[in-house]
């Protein structure tokens, strides 16, 4: 599948701003921007197997498209929601606990490039990965 393989975050377009409007503290801000993210991805049909391992933390995640789970951001913000296939792009739109304000994120491959962007509250940011 497309999406298989291990990523290396490359570079942020307003990530920082982003994270400001999901209301993370500047000290968490900063760091997050230098985080050295790297995403493993492996597809099965229309499951997804996801390691996420960063300078702050390592989680697995098990999703399917369509069904909804349960999730939590580095900064512990609870979320719940789910991904979904839309041409060559994965979507995910989720609902915060904390407040039930929407957050959609996409991934998209182009090129070497995974395209990862954020939406909040009018704020969008991008995360660029390189296959490692």
């Amino acid at each position: 599948m497309t999406f298989n393989g291990t990523w290396k975050v490359d570079r942020n377009e307003n990530y920082e701003k982003f994270m400001e409007q999901m209301g993370v503290n500047m000290v968490k801000r900063k760091l997050a921007a230098h985080d050295n993210l790297k995403i493993t991805i492996e597809q099965t049909g229309d499951k997804f197997h996801v390691k996420e391992s960063s300078n702050f933390r390592s989680i697995e995640i098990n999703f399917t498209l369509g069904v909804t789970f349960e999730y939590s951001l580095a900064d512990g913000t609870a979320l719940s929601g789910a991904w979904t296939m839309e041409g060559d792009t994965l979507k995910g739109v989720f609902n915060r606990k904390d407040n039930g304000k929407q957050l959609t994120t996409t991934r998209i491959i182009q090129g070497d490039e995974l395209i990862q962007s954020y939406s909040y509250e009018g704020v969008d940011a991008k995360r660029i990965f390189k296959r490692s």
